[in-house]
């Protein structure tokens, strides 16, 4: 059960909403959904027209976009990651790999999906997912911290 919103929450959740800063993740996988993220930031898709900006700082990002298997070797790093960036913050799990391992399932390296190492709030199924599906899942996690959706 979350606690209510105080009105200074509020406020600045409503001055990020419409500046969304994500942060991408490869925790060790194809890189497919990689170029398919990159393609959002293209003028085709451009996220940019939503206020979503790609930053490399985990201090600067609302959204950590995660993509691949979490091998045992990112896995520190990722949670290091995931305890810099400020509240609120989301986590978006991008493909399959994240969500179930997919084709690296059983690998010795590999230390299991995403949502058993940290928090995961909006997933984009698909191998890899399309930029449309990826747009449309950093939008609820837009809402999910601007706090429409609790």
């Amino acid at each position: 059960m979350t606690k209510p919103l105080g009105l200074k929450q509020k406020f600045i959740n409503h001055c990020r909403k419409k500046s969304l800063w994500i942060l991408p993740f490869n925790s060790g996988g194809c890189n497919g959904c990689a170029i398919e993220l990159l393609t959002c930031v293209s003028p085709r898709s451009d996220v940019e027209r939503f206020g979503m900006l790609v930053k490399g700082s985990p201090r600067h990002a609302d959204v950590l976009v995660v993509d691949g298997p979490v091998t045992v070797k990112m896995k520190d790093r990722l949670l290091r990651v995931y305890q810099q960036m400020p509240e609120p913050k989301a986590v978006v799990a991008l493909g399959s790999c994240t969500a179930s391992n997919g084709i690296f399932d059983g690998c010795y390296n590999v230390a299991g999906p995403l949502d058993k190492i940290i928090p995961v709030d909006v997933w984009i199924p698909g191998c890899p997912p399309r930029p449309e599906a990826i747009i449309q899942g950093i939008t609820k996690a837009m809402q999910k911290i601007e706090g429409l959706e609790r």
